[in-house]
């Protein structure tokens, strides 16, 4: 048997139950994460909620010509450094894209899907968005396909040696993340409960929790065996509760709008590169958090950043996020 505490253990073998269990989790793990960081949690907590809730929704009432503004890619790069590590030049960056060319290069990527590797490249092309910023666009555009590429999410993974942020290693975080949802899609009545990117937050939960407060994971049902899917442990119709606001894959939620924030955040992500061209294949538990998850899924903040504590478990082979 398996730990049910050992974010590596839960990911390769986890149930949907227990999956379930921690994903619910994510707004508290994500409240104790921004107060941990920030003098200001709330920034986070607002963040988050507008990146998953009304970003997505944003896109997809945009129909077959969907696309970002120039306002919601930088709004995500504010998103992604404050859950991560922050770089200034980053912010900079993506604010010189015209929006011309922000609507224009994330309409070509959407189209691509559910070509990874060709949106991505699409992606590219605009100023400050490497793999990782990439990644975030794709798992707001289309969740059902993309995993956004956190680095806890990376280190969980036992097959994934050392942090790279290059396309080849996202599609390899990919590939894995897809099998794990069909493991546990296959356990449910609702065989789209489960995205990439739920996966990939319930797995960002399991991770923060750990480190931050593993008590959280003690409810965890059952115990985590290699062999639950062939003992014939399935787990029950996993519809999201009314206080919840999950929503299984492909379906549309309400959103709650997002008050404006400072204009700059400190956070924690690393920096971006441009991704070099490549040759495409054609492939919470409640809370008193203000922010809750529905997946279909603003900051000059002056706060100084406390320390991350956060256990450094792989190496980045490229020193650095998209440097």
């Amino acid at each position: 048997m398996a730990s049910v505490k050992d974010t590596a253990s839960f990911f390769a073998n986890g149930n949907s139950k227990q999956f379930e269990f921690v994903l619910k989790l994510y707004p508290q793990v994500l409240k104790l994460k921004a107060e941990k960081r920030h003098k200001r949690p709330e920034e986070l907590i607002k963040l988050d909620d507008w990146y998953q809730n009304e970003l997505p929704k944003r896109i997809k009432q945009r129909g077959k010509d969907a696309h970002m503004v120039h306002e919601e890619l930088v709004q995500t790069m504010k998103w992604k450094q404050t859950r991560g590590k922050f770089y200034p030049q980053l912010s900079y960056l993506v604010k010189v894209n015209t929006p011309r060319a922000v609507m224009a290069e994330t309409k070509k990527a959407f189209k691509k899907l559910p070509n990874i590797e060709q949106a991505i490249t699409a992606l590219s092309n605009l100023k400050g968005v490497g793999t990782t910023m990439a990644s975030a666009l794709l798992a707001a555009a289309a969740p059902e396909n993309a995993p956004f590429m956190a680095d806890e999410c990376l280190m969980a993974i036992p097959e994934i040696e050392g942090i790279d942020y290059t396309t080849k290693e996202y599609l390899n975080f990919v590939t894995h993340i897809q099998t794990t949802v069909g493991r546990l899609n296959a356990e449910c009545e609702n065989s789209t409960y489960w995205s990439p990117h739920r996966v990939e937050l319930a797995l960002w939960a399991h991770y923060v929790a750990s480190d931050l407060q593993p008590e959280l994971l003690n409810g965890i049902p059952g115990e985590i065996s290699k062999n639950h899917v062939a003992n014939g442990i399935n787990a029950t119709s996993l519809e999201p509760s009314d206080d919840s606001n999950l929503e299984p894959a492909a379906s549309n939620g309400t959103t709650r709008g997002l008050d404006s924030l400072d204009e700059s955040t400190r956070s924690e992500d690393s920096l971006e590169k441009p991704v070099t061209p490549i040759l495409t294949n054609d492939e919470t538990n409640g809370s008193d958090s203000q922010s809750s998850i529905k997946r279909f899924a603003d900051c000059d903040s002056s706060e100084e950043q406390t320390e991350s504590s956060e256990p450094e478990r792989k190496r980045s082979k490229a020193g650095g996020e998209d440097e």
